[in-house]
């Protein structure tokens, strides 16, 4: 019998969609919108010189489109091997420039 098959959600940062990932289901995907870690990530990288979230945006998900589907599984397919989770994101972000 298989296992559970995992699909595919997009995490909004107020409305906005900014990256997708896999989950089994809709209550393990919301979790993730409350992970401290993924919260401090958004606000440290930035695209267009503004951060992807603040510390007051709403993170929220929802099913992927067929068109996120795709592109979070040709970024998954060409990730290096890790058993960390692939977030695939949505915008481009800033190149990192830092001084030392």
């Amino acid at each position: 019998m298989p296992g559970p098959i995992a699909r595919v959600f997009a995490l909004k940062v107020d409305g906005k969609p900014m990256l997708v990932f896999e989950a089994f289901n809709a209550t393990e995907a919301q979790q993730l919108c409350k992970e401290r870690w993924l919260r401090e990530d958004l606000i440290s990288q930035k695209s267009n010189g503004s951060p992807l979230c603040s510390p007051t945006s709403k993170l929220s998900v929802r099913y992927a489109s067929v068109e996120e589907s795709a592109f979070f599984n040709h970024a998954a397919q060409t990730a290096k091997p890790s058993d960390d989770m692939v977030l695939a994101y949505l915008v481009e972000p800033d190149s990192e420039t830092q001084a030392d």
